[in-house]
């Protein structure tokens, strides 16, 4: 197996484009354990942590820029993103331990396809968009459309995420990403749930996403819930509704980590108190999205 640390966009573009298998990483954290386990080995590995584009987050007029092999360490410690975004910052400071944050990026968490991956519920409510190159060139697509299934994603053999762009937050605006695990840290979520809220002036929802995480092949969406909270004030029926759109929303397994049933029931309960969390920091976001 070769092992190629291209330093421009081009460069990997081109590796990719002639090797008949080749495996991209932004961190390996994911690749090696894999490769150890025992999945079939590509011909080559393409480090892209020596792109420098892919390790930049920089704070625009418009929006954010995170390169796609920032180690998520530089997000939960940048105090400026981790204000306009806690939801999408904790969920980024999940991604195991200290050390391996110091590896572990967007980027890989996303395209590695586990459908309990962390980031991904919080990126798919505040709508973030990916840019992707490739040998024909560069596109922008929604997060929500890269993964398609366990370990599958909608990119082509010789593509590979170059950024993320995310928009700022708008004021009244609140994002927040919770997950149950069997453990107090370190472990996989069994459900996560993300949730971003608009209120208007007098407190009523205005726009309202929620996302759920480990509960299917891929993230789910749960419009019904959504549709519950906007044009109303939060209350406990809102919230009885929300939490068994949740939970109807599910297409989970059984397995050695959760029941179906008990999966259905986390996911109503999280989608509660994610919403009452991004609901409060909405509250708190008065003036100026930056």
């Amino acid at each position: 197996m070769k092992y190629a640390s291209p330093s421009s966009v081009e460069e990997a573009t081109g590796v990719l484009a002639g090797a008949l298998s080749a495996q991209v990483f932004a961190g390996a954290t994911d690749v090696v354990p894999q490769i150890r386990a025992g999945r079939k080995q590509p011909e080559i590995l393409v480090d892209l942590k020596g792109i420098k584009e892919l390790l930049n987050v920089s704070n625009e007029a418009t929006h954010w820029r995170v390169g796609a092999a920032t180690p998520t360490a530089r997000l939960t410690e940048n105090s400026d993103f981790s204000s306009e975004f806690p939801g999408l910052s904790e969920a980024a400071g999940l991604i195991g331990s200290d050390q391996i944050q110091n590896r572990s990026s967007l980027g890989g968490n996303l395209c590695n396809g586990s459908p309990a991956a962390d980031s991904v519920p919080a990126m798919v409510v505040n709508g973030v968009r990916a840019v992707v190159a490739g040998g024909s060139g560069s596109r922008t697509v929604p997060v929500s459309e890269i993964v398609t299934g366990p370990g599958k994603t909608s990119l082509a053999d010789d593509e590979f995420i170059v950024e993320f762009e995310i928009d700022h937050m708008p004021a009244h605006t609140g994002d927040a990403y919770l997950r149950l695990i069997p453990r107090t840290e370190m472990d996989i979520a069994v459900v996560g749930v993300g949730v971003r809220v608009t209120l208007d002036d007098v407190g009523m929802v205005s726009a309202a996403d929620i996302v759920l995480g480990a509960v299917a092949p891929t993230v789910v969406r749960v419009p019904e819930a959504e549709a519950a909270l906007v044009g109303n004030q939060i209350n406990d029926e809102i919230l009885a509704t929300v939490s068994a759109a949740a939970s109807e929303a599910c297409n989970p397994i059984d397995d050695k980590r959760g029941t179906i049933a008990y999966r259905k029931q986390v996911a109503g309960v999280l989608a509660k108190r994610a919403v009452l969390l991004a609901a409060e920091r909405a509250a708190e976001r008065n003036g100026d999205a930056k």
